[in-house]
This record gives C-alpha cells, sequence and structure tokens, in this order.
C-alpha cells in the first residue's frame, strides 16, 4: 500500500502555517508506519494495540494543546486537531485513545485542578507514564448526566466514593480515573465535583466491556465504586456543577470533530483507488457516472468539514469558539464518509476480507458513522436545542417556541449538518 497523500482539493494546506503542517505530516507518516499495518488484527480481535503509547508519548500526542510547563506540546488548537484527524485516518479507537487521555483526563485537572495536583499528574500523563479515563456516564445516565446517582460522602480523613460508570475508554487500562459525582443531595446538580481516583485503590475495579460492534480496537470498560476512599486533596477545587464535565466534553467533541474528518478522507481514499481497479461490465467502475457522482458527493462534504474545523480551530486560537459552533460542526460527521459504503462490495464490511477490504468496514460500523459514540452523552436532538437556543426560537426558561419564523437560511445550515 502506498503513503497517504492527502485529501485536499481546495488548498486548504495554504491555509496551514509551516508548524501545522510539520505536525500534521509527521503524524501521518508515523500512522503509515505503525498503525495501519497492525490495526485490521486488533480491531477483528476487539483490542487496543497497547504498543502504540510509548510513541504516541515520545510525539507528543498527549494533551498536546497544553502548556508546555506540564511537559506537552503546546500546539495550538489548529495543530492539535490536524493530530486527530491523522490518528482517526488511521483508527477511530486510536484517536478515542488520545482524545480521552488527553481532553477528558488531562484537561480537567489542567483546567479544574490545583497547581500541586497539575504538576503531580500532567508531566507523567504527557508521557504515557500514567494512563487516565473519565467517569460520567452510568448505566441508567448516558444522555442525562444529571441524574447520575454516583455520590462522594465528605469524612473527617477525605472522601468515600460509592456508584458505576458504564461506556468508559481506557477504563482497565488506566492509572487515574477522573470520576465525577454528587457530593450532596441526589437531585443537587450543583453539588457535582470531579475527583482524582487512582484505579488501584481498593474498592475500585474496572471490566471490559465485550461484543462491541464499533470501537473495538478501543477498550470500554464499565467502572465500579464500591466505599473508594480518596484523601481531601483528590478532589478538584474549581470544579462544581454539572458544567464543569461538560466543558471537558466540549474539548473532547473538538477532536472529535477532526477525527471524523480523518476517517472520511481514508474511506474516500479507498473508494478511489477501488473504484479505479474494481472491473465490472468490462470496464473499471470509476467510469460509471454513478459511481463517480458518489465520489464527487464525498469530496464535497469532505472539503466542506476541512473548511468548518480549520475555521472553529481558529476561533478557538482567538478565544472565540462557542460550544454551539462545535456541535454543528460534530453534527457533519456522520455525512462525510458515509458513500463509501455504497462504493464496496460486501467485502468491505467483513471481517475475512483480503487485506484492504476491511478498511471502509472499520470506520464505517459505527465509529466514523456514530462520532458521538465516542462520549455517551451525544445527542442530535439536544444539539438541535442548543442551535434552535442560538437563533433565539427556543428558551430553556421558557421550555417554549417563541412566536416568530425561522428564516430559510437556518434550515439550510441545519440541512447541511444532519
Amino acid at each position: 500500500m502506498g503513503k497517504f497523500q492527502g485529501v485536499d482539493f481546495y488548498d486548504v494546506d495554504s491555509l496551514l502555517s509551516e508548524e501545522e503542517r510539520a505536525v500534521r505530516d509527521t503524524v501521518r507518516a508515523w500512522v503509515d508506519d505503525h498503525v495501519i499495518p497492525v490495526i485490521g488484527e486488533h480491531y477483528i480481535e476487539g483490542r487496543f494495540p497497547k504498543q502504540l503509547v510509548p510513541q504516541m508519548a515520545e510525539l507528543g500526542l498527549f494533551g498536546a494543546n497544553l502548556p508546555e510547563e506540564y511537559g506537552c506540546a503546546g500546539l495550538n488548537n489548529v495543530a492539535y486537531g490536524l493530530i486527530m484527524q491523522e490518528l482517526e485516518r488511521g483508527d477511530s479507537g486510536v484517536r478515542s485513545f488520545a482524545s480521552v487521555q488527553g481532553a477528558l483526563a488531562m484537561y480537567p485537572i489542567y483546567a479544574f485542578g490545583s497547581d500541586e495536583q497539575k504538576r503531580r499528574w500532567l508531566p507523567e500523563m504527557a508521557s504515557g507514564e500514567v494512563i487516565g479515563c473519565f467517569g460520567l456516564t452510568e448505566p441508567d445516565y448516558g444522555s442525562n448526566p444529571a441524574g447520575m446517582i454516583t455520590v462522594a460522602k465528605e469524612t473527617k480523613d477525605g472522601w468515600v466514593l460509592n456508584g458505576a460508570k458504564m461506556w468508559i475508554t481506557n477504563g482497565s487500562t488506566a492509572q487515574l480515573a477522573i470520576v465525577w459525582a454528587k457530593t450532596g443531595k441526589v437531585d443537587d446538580v450543583n453539588s457535582i465535583r470531579g475527583f482524582i481516583v487512582p484505579t488501584n485503590t481498593k474498592g475500585f475495579s474496572a471490566k471490559d466491556q465485550k461484543g462491541k460492534l464499533s470501537l473495538r480496537a478501543s477498550d470500554t470498560s464499565e467502572l465500579v465504586l464500591q466505599d473508594v476512599c480518596v484523601s481531601k486533596d483528590a478532589v478538584l477545587p474549581k470544579s462544581g456543577g454539572l458544567k464543569s464535565p461538560l466543558l471537558c466534553l466540549t474539548q473532547a467533541r473538538y477532536g472529535i470533530a477532526w477525527g471524523a474528518v480523518g476517517a472520511a478522507m481514508a474511506c474516500y481514499d479507498e473508494a478511489v483507488s477501488y473504484a479505479k481497479n474494481r472491473v465490472m461490465f468490462g470496464k473499471p467502475i470509476g467510469g460509471f457516472q454513478l459511481q463517480q457522482a458518489r465520489l464527487a458527493e464525498m469530496l464535497t462534504e469532505i472539503t466542506k468539514a476541512q473548511l468548518l474545523c480549520l475555521q472553529l480551530g481558529r476561533l478557538k486560537d482567538q478565544g472565540k469558539a462557542t460550544p454551539q459552533q462545535r456541535e454543528h460542526r460534530d453534527r457533519r460527521g456522520a455525512r462525510d464518509a458515509s458513500p463509501a459504503r455504497r462504493e464496496r462490495h460486501p467485502g468491505g464490511v467483513s471481517s475475512d476480507a483480503p487485506p484492504r477490504e476491511p478498511r471502509v468496514g472499520l470506520y464505517l460500523r459505527g465509529d466514523a458513522r456514530h462520532p458521538h459514540a465516542h462520549l455517551g452523552a451525544g445527542n442530535h436532538g439536544a444539539e438541535c436545542v442548543q442551535l434552535s437556543a442560538e437563533w433565539g426560537v427556543w428558551s430553556a426558561e421558557s421550555k417554549t417556541a417563541h412566536p416568530f419564523r425561522i428564516p430559510h437560511s437556518a434550515f439550510c445550515i441545519c440541512s447541511l449538518a444532519s
């Protein structure tokens, strides 16, 4: 298989800085050399390629957009996004591992932790010595994390945590868990706090969830906390309320948006190659207008996604990006790559296909098609509510629609993003 040359119909490269291109090219080459050759086997067997972790750390891929003073790369958000793009071009599970480590485990310590907590944990996490996970979703509370029933009771020596978390990426691999729990009454959302919980603490257990049909090359676990005792300094002092974990999810969703572009680029590259080589009715199928239309649709969607992500990254670097903008971009992920499935014969989604064939199936058996599955709390309906609030047609306070007409342009935006 030749080296990946990229998908860049509108010369997006010219909009990147020299450093951003260098970061992208470095990760792209690493994915070609170290991820692509092994990921098919790991995907089929349902296990994460842990041998890649030291290499990812050496490249500075963990918490890459966090400050250098904590051992991180200190890159801007566009460079960070390009890293996520290239990792997901290799596999959604590999990108998910890096996203959780950086955006969901390291970021909450950086954003809500004390100086001592930052100095204690972030350098070791950046070097890959300590792997983290993020415990928010529960068996009965995914889209409604405010309903969580995991609790933390304060004692004279610290805190005692009880509860369970579900669909936790890196859960069985992690040495550290960021656990979100209520410190007050079970209906008091404002009492939610974040806790740093070493996974070797007595009463903490993690069990891998088997039989997944997507994100197979990723460790996904159930966490159980039974009278887990942690010290007083385990709490993230600046965390408070549901807003804190949701801010972490916002950070992760930014990387997922770029990741969906990477998966779409890989699918497009595979589809073009297949269209050139698959002969039917006496000529390559790429010579038929129906296939050409599908490839053109894919290229159009990828180009739009690239430009959306780039502008979102620039806004984020300027401190101007809003959660609504991130949600809007996230909604694109499902459409960017899906035409690739129609381009392939059934071998493309079977586990016993020839080496080149599983690639599209790897991206489309739930991974690129459902980017929100990575976070558990993703919900297209909730995103529509966020966008409608932005337009002023819905109010969280009144929970009723305002009596004026939505502009036609707004429906066009929703159509493009669905």
